[in-house]
């Protein structure tokens, strides 16, 4: 549905389906393959007709209700007209037993086509239509045909029911976009003032949306990127740019932190709707999700009351939280997470993942039509992996072969598939990995590929019989994976590789995305303003390019606070290459040493693996031997939710006792907290950053090497540098934050480095293991004398 010049045009199909859904939500899937057979199937039967059947015949249909005028298009399968009558059909491919459909098997398949023939008949002054729903078998080719004759007082009749039951809500719309607009044009800004560069930074926003525009932002920890991007696509939304925000994260505290300044804005005056997705897993009210009526109470006849949920909920509240679509959907007994889809579709403002419009397996097909939706990419930097991964798809020959093992007897055809698609994985191995180590292709695996397409198919005639619920839970989590293998398979271009290593008997194959600039860049392209922000997004250059933008507007914002809140050194008489790295213990256990004897505080050392982490801490710990006066933390491998809290606990403000805590650049305590005021006086990096080198990694260079794009920069040493900007940032969060700041790597004073250390990330000095500890003594007598007040509280 859109809205253009207070024209409301929608497709046949939404209509239908919008108005008329009912009975319960029983999960069911058609495959890409499955998709592409039915369109082959549209054209064999269109083909196979006489010469009076018209194929693919576009209909459109005006129509004014309550002073509201609706444009319906769609497009008609087929038109038949002869001596006696015009028929319009509508062709449907299936795997269901023909002989299970009759004319009551899909009623949304009736009204579609009542639609086409009630447009044909108006247009063409015709007093009666004949409507025919022709359902081809896939896998037998045989045609079943279903006739029905309709007056048009009937068609009439029935469309005019509908689109007077979809008026109601569209009227309730618009008059809400009217009040909405109205509260958007006299909204200020919810502050009294803009703090450095925030003006300007919301300026540049509200003119890229109002242009059309894309823009990459650069902007500091402290400058307010949240409300100074929100607040002006408001600002624009309400002057008739765009019709919905998407506010996309890769993280739960940024969320947060965007609901937050919704309610701010609420505050000022905004009339707006705004819902924040949760992931299905999580919000799911069974243990495991389990989308069919015979398991989910919430499930079942979903359909028949989710639009009165919805109803009720647009009427009386503006935002849909978690907790307040959980109780709706008790209050209502539907699934919550597709309560929540739906009111997306209602809502001004969307706080939800990348997934959700990037990855194209669960994107929100919902929201296929995206010309005048605005996005705002908060933390973009996290985008370009995470693009990678939506992008990417691995199939196991390992997991193959045991799902094989579990059920060969009760579902011979799919187990014969998954004997061909291990021997296929198995001629990989002997082939390629055994003599070369590993499989590097620049063409998708075909063979393994038409394995894969069968596998699905005798899955899904399983799945197309309502055995979802009784399929083994190992043969479904094969079945997605096989599901996103053959879409990704269809995506696969010279962006990507196909590569496959070997570990004992496994063999895993994956279908790497290499570069996702272009499935990025085809998004964004259709979208009305897309606004990428990160306040590490550097270099500049390199983030245009991986996220789709490389001739869009760029800008980078100087640091909202003072230079003096920090001390920043690069320790240059120390090299953490692997090669070096046993040497490095010592001199960095005295660095750190010599950084938190000066002043009693939370100190945070970052380290560019788990296994460096380890060996440094064992050292330092006996070098330091049993009497300490501080504590001494380490971050934990996979710590869950409340070991993250707990760790980040003990960073107490006004502490009489010093910590050390040793973390994982990169990890979860490297980005996304704020540790504010005394919580955090010290952060040490160790080492430029830079990933484990590895297949993937290599794949990487040599592709961008191949493009002239620096390669090794590409896969190296600009992933490597924002990680180290990241775990930097974790230190001067506020105007009251004060600290210091030490880089460990002799690499950081190459001319490479040092032009990368600009701006904001500059550093004061460098220094080596006999000068540091001056220069530290210094920095905080300096503060302590500039900042007295601070130290008497």
């Amino acid at each position: 549905m859109r809205i253009v010049d207070g024209i409301v045009k929608i497709s046949v199909r939404d209509l239908v389906e919008f108005v008329l859904r009912q009975g319960s939500i029983s999960a069911s899937f058609v495959s890409n393959s499955r998709a592409v057979q039915g369109t082959l199937a549209h054209k064999k039967i269109q083909k196979s007709m006489d010469a009076n059947y018209e194929a693919e015949i576009k209909l459109v249909h005006e129509c004014e209700v309550d002073g509201i005028v609706f444009v319906v298009e769609g497009r008609a399968d087929g038109i038949i007209q002869d001596l006696v009558s015009v028929t319009i059909d509508e062709i449907k491919s299936t795997t269901t037993n023909l002989d299970v459909i009759d004319e009551n098997y899909n009623y949304l398949h009736w009204a579609q086509a009542k639609c086409y023939a009630y447009f044909y008949a108006y247009e063409h002054q015709q007093k009666e239509m004949r409507v025919r729903l022709t359902y081809y078998n896939l896998d037998t080719k045989d045609i079943k045909y279903l006739h029905r004759s309709f007056f048009y007082e009937e068609l009439e009749g029935f469309f005019k029911s509908l689109i007077q039951k979809y008026c109601l809500w569209i009227k309730f719309y618009m008059q809400w976009v009217e009040k909405r607009d109205a509260s958007l044009k006299s909204l200020v800004f919810p502050f009294e003032s803009y703090r450095k560069g925030q003006r300007q930074l919301a300026v540049n926003v509200y003119k890229t949306i109002q242009r059309g525009e894309k823009i990459y932002i650069s902007a500091p920890t402290g400058i307010g990127k949240t409300i100074s991007t929100l607040f002006p696509a408001l600002k624009a939304m309400g002057e008739g740019y765009g019709t919905k925000i998407f506010y996309l994260t890769a993280k739960t505290i940024t969320r947060t932190v965007a609901e937050e300044a919704v309610e701010r804005l609420a505050e000022q005056g905004a009339e707006i709707k705004t819902i924040t997705l949760t992931a299905k897993d999580k919000i799911c009210f069974l243990d495991k999700a389990q989308c069919h009526p015979d398991y989910c109470k919430w499930a079942d006849g979903h359909y028949d009351r989710v639009d009165d949920a919805i109803y009720e909920m647009i009427q009386s509240c503006n935002h849909f939280t978690r907790p307040v679509i959980e109780n709706y959907a008790k209050k209502y007994q539907v699934c919550p997470f597709e309560l929540a889809l739906d009111l997306a579709i209602w809502a001004d403002v969307v706080i939800c993942d990348y997934n959700y419009m990037f990855d194209p397996s669960v994107g929100l097909k919902r929201f296929l039509d995206n010309k005048d939706f605005v996005l705002l990419v908060d933390e973009a930097h996290n985008l370009v992996d995470r693009a990678r991964e939506m992008y990417s798809a691995t199939l196991s020959k390992k997991k193959c072969l045991q799902v094989k093992k579990s059920i060969s007897k009760q579902y011979p055809a799919i187990s014969k598939e998954l004997i061909k698609i291990n021997e296929c994985l198995l001629d990989i191995k002997k082939e390629y990995i055994e003599p070369l180590g590993n499989y590097i292709s620049e063409e998708a695996p075909k063979r393994l590929y038409t394995h894969v397409r069968r596998f699905i198919g005798a899955c899904d005639k399983k799945l197309q019989k309502g055995a979802l619920h009784n399929l083994p839970a190992d043969l479904m989590e094969l079945y997605f994976d096989a599901y996103n293998f053959g879409k990704i398979y269809e995506l696969f271009d010279d962006h990507y590789r196909t590569y496959a290593e070997s570990k004992g008997s496994e063999v895993e194959l994956k279908l790497f995305c290499i570069d996702p600039s272009a499935a990025i860049g085809e998004i964004i392209s259709t979208c009305l303003g897309v606004i990428f922000f990160s306040a590490t997004l550097l270099p500049i250059d390199y983030y245009k390019y991986m996220l789709g933008g490389e001739e869009a507007r760029a800008i980078a914002f100087e640091s909202a606070f003072e230079k003096e809140q920090s001390l920043r050194l690069v320790a240059a008489d120390v090299s953490t290459r692997f090669k070096d790295r046993e040497e490095s213990y010592d001199k960095i256990s005295r660095y750190i040493e010599k950084m938190i004897t000066k002043k009693v505080g939370h100190y945070m050392v970052f380290f560019p693996s788990y296994k460096y982490m380890i060996e440094v801490y064992e050292h330092f710990m006996t070098r330091m031997g049993e009497d300490r006066t501080y504590d001494v933390h380490i971050q934990e491998s996979q710590m869950d939710e409340m070991q993250k809290e707990v760790f980040l606990a003990r960073f107490v403000p006004q502490p009489e006792r010093t910590t050390i805590n040793f973390c994982v650049l990169g990890g979860i305590f490297s980005e996304g907290i704020d540790l504010t005021e005394d919580r955090l006086i010290g952060v040490i990096v160790v080492g430029v950053g830079l990933p484990q080198i590895g297949l993937e990694r290599d794949l990487i260079k040599d592709y961008f090497n191949a493009h002239e794009r620096e390669g090794y920069h590409y896969a190296y040493s600009y992933p490597g540098i924002n990680k180290v900007f990241q775990a930097v940032g974790r230190l001067i969060r506020t105007e009251k934050d004060r600290g210091v700041i030490l880089l460990i790597d002799d690499r950081f004073t190459t001319p490479f480095y040092r032009n990368l250390l600009v701006g904001d990330q500059s550093v004061d000095r460098s220094v080596n293991i006999e000068s540091v500890e001056g220069e530290i003594v210094e920095y905080w007598e300096r503060d302590r004398m500039n900042n007295s007040e601070l130290y008497h509280k």
